[in-house]
């Protein structure tokens, strides 16, 4: 193993030393051309990556340039140890795939998908290449707190395994959400939706102590459309601009500086974003063309794993974004208090939400579960936001040692950075027990085992919770039966169901 990273660093150590942007144009770029993409469209791909990197650079320096005084003179007049900048999802992406671990890790992943096709096991071929940073993060920390690559790889296929049968899963309750014919191959094996469990565990407390919540619930767009420009990355951005800026005694033209660049910023940091996934729709097409003329899956229908943006035209997702925007502002400076003495900072949270205040890790996932009741997406979100702001806390260190290591530390940051709403937060807290409980620390083993123990558990069970909603789906022809989404439902199952049904409707 040590062999194979080796080679791995020896062929792409002189790629890394080029920088990020245009180390990522060469990757994306050869892989796309791997699967037979047109050249031009390969290189416009890789391009489109290394323009992105830069433009995400560029912002966070701005920002970073702007707060970072007044972060330190916010942190003097309040106590609060907000000291880990949060730079937002891009740069960490930038930052994970630096590392040649990240290529090794893709390169497992892809054969963990292939063999659960040939196997049966998914119908699901993930072609958001991009996003499998998200995992490879999870195998990047395991081994900074403790582990070797072996026990890391164990761990990105043991989370990657249940990513993709997530993905089967869910594929009805997509088609639900966008009203779209069982045709429809999009579904996603995005990391944001692996906080589904945790959210239905949270929905069938509701539902047995708070029923009467879906009374009050309300309509998303109306509500968008109400709020406007004050619920906008702008507005949001003024508001932390002022809020910081008032905190941190700083004059009225400070104040002014820090709210116009915030704004800015926070729109510039989702336009920016939205060129990732531009930037490997060329790779995704790719690939989805290679597995559909593939001569041993001629016949067979497969669902492709997109990135998860095809469902943001659901106005529900925004709408709880945006309620939940100042609540995780409130709760991070509570939490600022809370000991944990596993953290960096010593405190669960020690992030002041600025790159990640909108909650695109969580808002998808409580979509999915809840089927765009706002008002549960809201309570649920405020239960679990917590959960990523210690996370983002917890590996600070790691974020901030590794960008150091590829050269892609923001400029104009001092100290940690990190990121607030990174999808996968448990997986996080996973990856930090398993590499401590490598170093034979006898409490971190224990406390790994029942972690995992209990991660297993409740996916199971929030499995077996979301085939009773596939069963019903299939009773009204909103899905077809399959034993990925409807665990060992029959088609004589299926017949009785309707007959009953249509007896107790005839009665």
């Amino acid at each position: 193993m040590d062999a194979v990273i080796g080679f791995a660093n020896a062929v792409f150590q002189p790629l890394i030393d080029l920088g990020a942007a245009p180390m990522m144009t060469i990757v994306l770029t050869v892989i796309a051309l791997l699967f037979k993409v047109k050249f031009t469209k390969a290189l416009e791909g890789g391009l489109k990556l290394g323009i992105a990197i830069t433009g995400i650079g560029a912002i966070i320096n701005i920002l970073t340039t702007a707060f970072s005084s007044a972060m330190t003179t916010f942190v003097e007049s309040t106590g609060l140890q907000l000291t880990v900048t949060d730079v937002g999802w891009a740069p960490l992406a930038t930052i994970t795939w630096g590392s040649p671990y990240t290529l090794y890790f893709l390169m497992v992943l892809v054969i963990v998908n292939i063999v659960m096709i040939v196997l049966a096991k998914t119908n699901t071929i993930d072609v958001d290449i991009f996003d499998v940073w998200h995992l490879a993060f999870v195998g990047l920390a395991c081994i900074y707190f403790g582990a070797n690559i072996v026990v890391a790889t164990l761990l990105v296929v043991f989370v990657g395994v249940m990513k993709i049968m997530n993905s089967d899963l869910m594929k009805p309750t997509f088609n639900d959400l966008l009203g779209a014919p069982e045709e429809n191959p999009m579904t996603t094996t995005h990391m944001n939706y692996m906080m589904n469990p945790l959210a239905m565990l949270l929905n069938k407390i509701i539902d047995k102590v708070l029923p009467f919540l879906d009374k009050y619930d309300f309509d998303a767009a109306k509500l968008n459309n109400m709020i406007g420009f004050w619920g906008s990355k702008f507005a949001i951005g003024i508001y932390l601009g002022v809020f910081v800026g008032l905190l941190s005694h700083q004059t009225p033209q400070q104040i002014c500086t820090l709210a116009f660049t915030a704004a800015t910023c926070l729109e510039l940091f989702s336009m920016i974003g939205s060129w990732f996934i531009a930037a490997v729709e060329p790779l995704s097409q790719g690939i989805s063309d290679f597995a559909n003329n593939s001569k041993w899956l001629q016949g067979r229908t497969l669902n492709v794993g997109l990135d998860w943006p095809f469902i943001a035209g659901r106005a529900e997702i925004w709408a709880a974004a945006n309620i939940l925007a100042p609540i995780m502002l409130g709760e991070a400076l509570l939490l600022a208090n809370v000991p944990f003495p596993f953290s960096p900072t010593g405190t669960w949270n020690g992030l002041l939400p600025l790159g990640g205040i909108i909650a695109m890790g969580l808002t998808p996932a409580l979509l999915v579960v809840t089927r765009g009741r706002v008002i549960r997406m809201v309570v649920i979100g405020a239960v679990l936001l917590p959960v990523f702001l210690g996370a983002g806390t917890l590996v600070a260190d790691f974020v901030t040692f590794t960008a150091k290591t590829v050269g892609a530390f923001p400029d104009g940051v001092t100290g940690l950075i990190s990121q607030t709403t990174m999808e996968g937060p448990v997986e996080k807290f996973l990856a930090f027990f398993v590499g401590k409980a490598t170093t034979g620390d006898v409490t971190m083993i224990i406390a790994t085992v029942v972690a995992i123990v209990v991660y297993v558990a409740l996916f199971a069970w929030y499995r077996k919770q979301m085939i009773a909603r596939n069963i019903e789906y299939a009773k009204q022809d909103k899905c077809t039966l399959s034993p990925l989404t409807t665990g060992k439902f029959t088609e004589e199952d299926l017949k009785a169901a309707k007959e009953a049904e249509s007896a107790k409707a005839n009665a």
